[in-house]
């Protein structure tokens, strides 16, 4: 069964390049493609499309607002086609808080060569979009309690200690409700998230606006410092290392791992290699397999290790398949994950 697909964007050029990119491989349909977001409601309507693309920038309604509407009275997964600019990164941002699934970066004229690559991450995105679980997030979204919440006190822990996350697609939400409840007191935590160059700043300085801890995309041999969180940067790999007595950052630009760069993988791996015990880690929402192998080396070394839910996981790929490797000592839903993770760490304090 093919994956029925919307295209909305106002550019006839831009429509033309999505639509000849999402159907060659056959298992993606173009049912329609719209000129803006009024168009777009009543195509959504009668095509009933499995995923729609989504522009922002469009005329008579920013595609923001119809983001917003369609989440609330008929949830779909939405990709959205993003520009390459700092505003661009932010309202992508944005729409990701909102409901949006992922994103690609739109293509450019400069992009020639680059279009088979953007092809292939574009259908793989259109085919996780496809098996979220978009109406599940909403209404969860809709039932979750806004009072009684006790906030996490502590997540202190020995000097060495580290906490290191992976996520790919819904992983934007699902780290940003992670952080959002770690104490400030926390051990440094390394992050890897499946997103190009251009947006990881926007990424680490967003999530510094609403958690405690500061929070930065990484710098290359930059030491990890408790109570903040250091972000992969697009297109590097993240790894940490010991040097001169320190926990450190390490970016380079070596090849793709299980497809991507920064790998969770290749985080993981670094850390269950430099920290061992001393480190918890945490694999979140996202398609694919990265990260599962890190986390089993981690979990092999003696790091208590966390995977995000079914339930809660926007695409339970790489979730399940560090499960079904013996990857995690447990499953939680996202939002007890901050709570599992500094209760493992206080056990470390304790037996210092």
């Amino acid at each position: 069964m093919s994956i029925k697909v919307l295209v909305v964007d106002d550019s006839a050029l831009i429509r033309e390049v999505l639509a000849r990119m999402l159907t060659r491989d056959g298992d993606i349909d173009v049912v329609g493609t719209a000129t803006d977001p009024i168009d777009a409601r009543e195509k959504i309507k009668t095509l009933n499309p499995d995923v729609v693309t989504l522009d922002i920038e469009m005329p008579n309604m920013n595609g923001l607002a119809f983001l917003e509407k369609l989440m609330r009275l008929r949830p779909t997964p939405v990709v959205m086609v993003s520009t390459l600019t700092k505003k661009g990164a932010s309202e992508t941002l944005l729409a990701l808080e909102l409901g949006a699934v992922d994103f690609v970066a739109k293509p450019s004229a400069e992009f020639a060569g680059g279009l088979d690559a953007f092809g292939v991450g574009l259908r793989d995105k259109i085919r996780a979009a496809a098996k979220s679980d978009v109406r599940g997030r909403s209404a969860s979204r809709a039932e979750v309690p806004k009072t009684g919440k006790i906030p996490l006190k502590t997540a202190a822990a020995p000097e060495g200690a580290l906490i290191a996350i992976g996520a790919s697609t819904g992983g934007v939400e699902a780290i940003r409700a992670v952080l959002a409840e770690l104490p400030a007191d926390c051990p440094p935590v390394v992050i890897a998230q499946h997103m190009p160059a251009g947006f990881t700043g926007r990424f680490a300085a967003r999530l510094d606006e609403l958690c405690a801890l500061k929070v930065q995309e990484a710098e290359d041999r930059m030491a990890l410092k408790p109570g903040h969180a250091y972000v992969a940067r697009g297109d590097y790999h993240l790894r940490v290392e010991r040097s001169s007595g320190q926990l450190k950052c390490r970016l380079e630009q070596d090849r793709l791992e299980s497809g991507h760069r920064p790998s969770v993988d290749v985080l993981f791996e670094s850390v269950a290699r430099t920290v061992g015990p001393m480190a918890v880690g945490a694999i979140l929402t996202g398609m694919g397999r990265d990260g599962a192998r890190g986390l089993k080396l981690m979990r092999d070394a003696g790091a208590y290790t966390v995977g995000q839910s079914q339930a809660s996981a926007l695409v339970y790929g790489m979730p399940r398949v560090a499960f079904e490797e013996g990857a995690v000592v447990e499953q939680a839903p996202v939002e007890q994950i901050a709570a599992k993770l500094a209760t493992a760490l206080v056990k470390l304090k304790n037996a210092a």
